[in-house]
């Protein structure tokens, strides 16, 4: 593979807009506090450094770098990393760099998935404590050095900015300085932790470290991923999905000029060229006829009987509370079924992988949220022992899930095999929505009675595909998809009698996967549209009927009455506007959510205004919550308004944003966002306004109209209609 060294060919924009980026080579990169550049040394050397733990690096200038154990995806976690490592290592933030850690499950896993992956809004929450650790062990080397060497009480020593102080004789010494006899003490076991009213870093709305060289065009993507010459590609996969190649005319794109190789593999046709553009040139000029297979049979009014009828079977029990059977026994029994459809990611960086192939060797660059994954699967297809796969991480343009998943690496390799030299492979768009792996579909049933106005009794059946089984098979027990049930088995209101029930219906071909909410997703919505048709027939204001059952669950209490305060709730509204209310202790965050909108006569759904409250514990960056609700909010009210993926003939129809929408930036409304200060350790965030939005939004067109809408996307016709939904 290529050295290092031959990273820093670092090309200026003025290069970059005369010429393109032909010719620069990228493995990776680091993020000083300031600046986005190319790292100096693999990520995983040590040599001249002080390196205590597999997170934090210090070398004899003093510049401190932190190794990444999660990936950045706009969510802003390289940022609060950096700032809990450096707050307890009391760092000079200022001199802090961080770089992406290389695959290595023992050493970045994940303490919750017990495996290196970011998602489920938790890479602050699961490394809260072993980040805080990591710093404050590395602190207390630094210090019994500097103390060693002034043969004082490492106690009467102190630490701030990247300086170990001793106040009574004035003598102080960098980190730099340190390190080599830090090196030789001994890691400490349960280093203390500062108290948080000491913090210096975490609580402050600190600027992102990746926002400058995102703004100037420096940050390098995995698309950006460049090596001296590399071709390029671009691929087509049967329609239908578990079609294969039938026959290939390739006479015509091998007169497009710039294409190299055309690749037919038994299940997609790669088109090679010297830019992307001939590629794709050559991949539209390309005839091929696929042999479609049984899957062509299927569509969406197939798969959705098929899960109605699932949905009528008894489940298993995921939790248990009270007597079930007997509370809606006592009382009138109100039921509810809500539908949620298949859901593309559609990142705006499309998926892409650049692999480089040899007979002893494969090296694999890539943006993803699962780098161990990648090198297993790039191992797997090439053919090769694990040992000989090096894969690099970059930034992600969007993940939301997709890529939780490998299947794009492995399809690239696949690809690289037959070039001589490295390779980039680029989806198109339309093979991107195409050929996702889907958020399910689901269909949660409901029944409820009330006594006194309250919930006297709860059924909540869940039904649909077990993404776990699959993808962490050791978190699939029992019959129960414990992401399925999220939200659902730790429903916040006081009720007696409770039952959650799970049925795993799979759809047929339709491959299923993590989407931006995971389980909350479709529980969320249900709980809380459910909600407010109960709050309706007991008479109650929605967030009265709330607030009397939140007994047990204080903090999303606080939050639903500072929301109800901030959005003016129960204020005059104009004709055919209402306000909506969801509320949802989810990813180990309290979130209450008021949407305002406004229903035209044609159906049409104009959102007013977003509102907020959020006690999401310590908030390690402010700035960076608020900015992750917001854009939370838009994802999940996008696909409330518009969001479905379909089936036709074994095919999704649709295609690129041209049908399948996104909110623009003229609808998107004002939304305010509210913190609640919190001493709790901190929660998940990057998921919680995916999942407030839609409800929020069902129940403010419910208050508007009269109508219950119990499925997405938004009906419009049956809005214009005005009929019953």
């Amino acid at each position: 593979m290529y050295s290092f060294e031959q990273q820093h060919r670092v090309p200026s924009r003025r290069s970059v807009l005369r010429g393109g980026l032909a010719g620069a080579f990228v493995l990776g990169f680091h993020l000083p506090a300031h600046a986005v550049n190319e790292p100096e040394q693999p990520p995983d050397s040590t040599q001249g450094k002080f390196a205590p733990n597999a997170f934090i690096r210090v070398d004899h200038s003093g510049l401190t770098t932190l190794v990444m154990p999660q990936v950045e995806m706009g969510q802003g976690v390289y940022t609060a990393v950096a700032m809990i490592l450096a707050e307890e290592l009391d760092a000079d933030f200022s001199k802090v760099a961080v770089e992406h850690a290389p695959p290595d499950d023992k050493l970045y896993g994940n303490p919750t998935f017990g495996i290196q992956v970011t998602g489920n809004s938790n890479s602050i929450r699961a490394f809260w404590k072993p980040l805080r650790a990591a710093g404050a062990g590395a602190r207390l080397m630094l210090v019994r050095a500097a103390a060693q060497q002034w043969q004082v009480d490492p106690a009467s020593c102190s630490a701030s900015r990247g300086v170990v102080n001793h106040a009574s004789s004035g003598r102080s010494l960098g980190y730099g300085d340190l390190i080599d006899v830090a090196s030789t003490q001994p890691v400490p076991r349960d280093p203390p932790l500062k108290d948080p009213k000491d913090f210096t870093l975490i609580g402050k709305p600190l600027k992102r470290v990746d926002t400058p060289n995102k703004t100037d065009g420096k940050v390098v993507y995995g698309i950006d991923a460049m090596l001296p010459g590399m071709k390029f590609a671009t691929l087509a996969q049967c329609p239908v999905f578990g079609g294969k190649v039938g026959r290939v005319d390739d006479s015509a794109a091998k007169k497009v000029a710039g294409v190299r190789q055309i690749i037919v593999l038994d299940d997609l046709v790669a088109v090679v060229g010297d830019h992307m553009w001939a590629a794709k040139k050559g991949l539209d000029a390309l005839v091929i006829t696929w042999e479609e297979g049984a899957n062509a049979k299927i569509n969406s009014s197939d798969i959705w009987s098929d899960l109605r009828a699932a949905s009528k079977k008894d489940g298993v029990v995921a939790k248990s509370i009270g007597d079930v059977a007997k509370g809606l026994s006592q009382g009138e029994t109100i039921d509810g079924e809500y539908e949620l459809p298949f859901l593309a990611h559609a990142p705006m960086e499309p998926l892409n992988c650049t692999v480089h192939v040899t007979p002893g060797a494969c090296g694999v660059w890539t943006g993803t949220q699962v780098l161990t994954r990648v090198q297993e699967y790039a191992a797997k297809a090439a053919g090769l022992p694990l040992d000989k796969v090096t894969a690099y991480n970059h930034l992600l343009g969007g993940g939301f899930g997709r890529r939780l998943e490998a299947d794009m690496v492995a399809a690239a390799v696949r690809i690289g095999k037959q070039v001589d030299g490295p390779v980039k492979v680029v989806w198109t768009r339309e093979e991107d929505i195409q050929h996702d792996i889907y958020r399910p579909v689901y269909r949660d049933v409901i029944s409820a009675t009330l006594s006194g106005g309250k919930i006297a009794a709860w059924k909540y059946r869940v039904t649909g595909s077990s993404i776990l089984a699959r993808w962490l098979p050791p978190a699939f027990q029992g019959g129960i998809d414990i992401d399925a049930v999220d939200s659902a088995v730790d429903n916040p209101y006081d009720i007696p009698n409770f039952q959650v029930e799970y049925v795993r219906a799979e759809p047929p071909a339709v491959p299923t996967g993590f989407w931006r909410g995971v389980g909350p997703n479709n529980n969320v919505f249900a709980t809380e549209c459910f909600m407010d048709e109960l709050a309706h027939k007991a008479g109650a204001d929605p967030i009265a009927f709330r607030l009397g059952m939140l007994g047990k669950t204080p903090r999303l209490k606080a939050a639903l009455e500072l929301v109800a305060e901030k959005s003016s709730w129960g204020q005059p509204l104009p004709a055919r506007t209402g306000r909506g209310v969801c509320a949802q202790p989810s990813f180990g965050s309290f979130i209450a959510t008021v949407v305002e909108c406004e229903v035209d006569e044609h159906g049409e759904v104009h959102l007013r205004r977003v509102t907020s409250a959020v006690d999401t514990g310590i908030a390690v960056n402010p700035d960076t919550i608020v900015a992750q609700l917001q854009g939370g909010l838009i994802f999940g009210l996008t696909a409330a308004l518009f969001g479905e993926i379909t089936i036709e003939r074994g095919r999704v129809r649709q295609s690129n944003f041209n049908d399948y929408r996104m909110l623009r930036i003229d609808e998107v409304p004002k939304i305010d966002i509210h913190l609640i200060k919190s001493g709790e350790d901190p929660g998940g965030i990057g998921e919680t306004g995916a999942t407030a939005g839609p409800p929020a939004l069902r129940n403010a067109i419910y208050a508007a109209t009269g109508m219950a809408l119990r499925r997405l996307p938004i009906d419009r016709k049956a809005l214009a209609a005005g009929g019953k939904a």
